[in-house]
Order: C-alpha cells, then structure tokens, then sequence
C-alpha cells in the first residue's frame, strides 16, 4: 500500500461565504431551513440543511459532501481546443456526456470525470467538476470527458454504476472518431461520483457487462463510502438510508470493499480529506484489503476540504502534481 504523509499539503482554501458563519448562526438557520421549508423531510435539498445543521453542531468540521460544486463552468478553453456537449450514450435525457479535446487530438489519454452530489444532484458542467481539470489537462494533450447520471429524491446506485460503464464503453467506442485512446483512460469521480469509479473498479465485470474495456487506472476523490455497510451500521446522516436502504444484502452489493475481487487489476489512488474524520480510515481499510488480495492501491490523505479536494485539482501545487505522478506510474502519462 502506497501513502503519501498526512501533512503532505497543508494549502490555503478560499471557502464559500457560509462556511465562514459561526457554527451556532450556520445551526440556526440550517434548523429554521428545514422546519419552515415546504419540502421539509421531502426531498434532498431539505436533507442537505438538515446535514448541514447536524454538522454545524458537531465536531466534525468539514461536511461539504451535500454542496453542489459551484455554477456552470465559464472557463474559456485553451487555442485551438473543442468540446462536444451532451453527446448521449443512452435513451434517457439524463445520460449525457461532453467530450473536452485537445488540439490536434490523436491518440489523445482520457481523463473521464463522474461528479458528485450525494447521488441526488450535481452536473457534468459545474465550475468545480471540470474548470481546472481541463486547464490543466487540455495543454497536455489530455482530453477530459465529465458525464451526467441517472438521479432522483430515490437513486438507484447499480443503474448509476450502469450509467458510468455505459458511458465509459461509448467514449471508448468513439474514441477513434476524437482522435483519442481507447485505453489510456483514467476513471475519476468525486465523492458519490469517487464512490460509483471506486465500485466499478472494484468489480471490473460492472463495467465489461456493458462493453467497456481496461482503463489504467481509478482515482477517487474523497470518497466516505467505500464501506458501506459499516457507514450503515453506525450513526450516519439521513441521505444515506435514501441512497442505500436498509438491507444489509443491497449495502454488501454497492460496497466498494465487499466487492472487491480476489485480483484487483486497475491500480487506484484514494484521495482523502483528513480533515474529515470518516474519509481517510475507510481509504486505509480498502487499500490495506486490496493488498491482501495483490492490488495496488495509493492513499493521498491530503489538508483539503471535500470540496476543494474536487475544485482545486488541476491547479499548480503538489496536490495535482500527486495525481500526475500516479497517472504517469500507471502509464496514463508520459514521463515529462
């Protein structure tokens, strides 16, 4: 199992305006959000406050997995780049794509980015999702594709899982016609996202059941959920009984580390905020397994916010400097 130390970064984040609200106000108003709301218990928005106020109340710190990642993407593509948007790879309005490429793609590496938003929401095109990525990867002959799922008030994790195979066999089917490579593809996603990349990695038949091929490698940003009949067994925010029910078969059947095969082939990287008490032990406890079983997993515990963990990764600075050295480690990138 490689780690990099806890204190490997220790960077300045600029956080949105409310996590700078006295944790006593930021309770308050998340408690008068949910009791006065018309669809208070009713929906994930009121779930969201209700975490919110839990967390304000606690010693937890950061809990900004239930934000959205920001507004649409305004960032202004590098010369000579493109991006196709909401290319389908399937029937539903939902289960679309935008392919960003390079300048004279051929045979151009695949970052393919799976956001997050507790199951429930997020979109491939927020600023936090794809912004940065794309600065940094476009320049670099690097396309990156981000991909819409399935949602609802009652997601169903397998169709979403589904939907990320799908979506990965289409980019990989086309991929000639974008000048790309077919398995020179990184698989990322971000916290339900990381979850979702971390399960279909986990069980590699998930994804060839729908045509995909072997991609090099799996980076999972900041994923809580590698685990997730132990998330369901102790006390936990109420989303998670929308997203996984209370069947401890089902919880087995979307835990990334109950399905975990005897030969794990797609090394991973987990990155984890430690300044989240439940995201870096269940990384350590996934990579310690996949040892055991001959994988190789890297855990990148890293001084971030859930969200910056996502929004920051592309910018200058050690943290996306880590990401590299494991995409060239694993034969993603060139040795520069």
């Amino acid at each position: 199992m490689d780690e990099y130390p806890a204190p490997f970064l220790n960077a300045t984040v600029h956080l949105p305006c409310i996590h700078q609200l006295p944790r006593a106000l930021l309770a308050i108003a998340g408690g008068l959000l949910v009791l006065h709301s018309p669809v208070a218990g009713a929906g994930p928005i009121a779930e969201a406050f209700q975490a919110r106020r839990v967390a304000a109340t606690s010693d937890e710190g950061d809990n900004t997995f239930l934000e959205p990642d920001g507004g649409q993407s305004a960032a202004r593509l590098p010369p000579g780049t493109r991006v196709e948007r909401d290319v389908a790879y399937g029937p539903d309005s939902a289960q679309r794509l935008d392919v960003y490429l390079p300048a004279q793609a051929q045979a151009a590496p695949v970052v393919f980015m799976v956001h997050g938003g507790a199951w429930m929401v997020g979109d491939k095109a927020a600023a936090k999702v794809v912004d940065n990525k794309v600065a940094h990867w476009l320049p670099q002959g690097v396309a990156v594709v981000s991909i819409n799922y399935r949602m609802s008030r009652t997601p169903r994790v397998l169709d979403q899982v589904d939907d990320v195979a799908r979506a990965l066999a289409l980019v990989q089917a086309r991929a000639s016609g974008w000048g790309l490579d077919t398995r020179r593809v990184l698989v990322m996603g971000h916290s339900a996202g990381a979850h979702l990349v971390a399960l279909m990695t986990s069980d590699p038949a998930l994804a060839t059941a729908h045509g995909a091929q072997p991609w090099l490698g799996t980076v999972a940003l900041d994923s809580a959920a590698l685990d997730v009949p132990q998330i369901m067994q102790k006390r936990h925010y109420g989303f998670y009984d929308r997203v996984f029910g209370a069947d401890p078969v089902f919880w087995a059947s979307v835990s990334p580390l109950q399905r975990l095969q005897a030969t794990p082939v797609v090394p991973m990287l987990l990155v984890c905020s430690f300044r989240r008490s439940d995201s870096c032990p269940p990384a350590h406890a996934f990579a310690a397994r996949a040892q055991g079983l001959g994988g190789t997993v890297t855990v990148l515990p890293v001084n971030l916010s859930h969200a910056d963990v996502n929004g920051t990764l592309g910018l200058d600075g050690p943290y996306t400097r880590a990401v590299d050295d494991f995409a060239r480690k694993s034969g993603f990138l060139g040795v520069r």
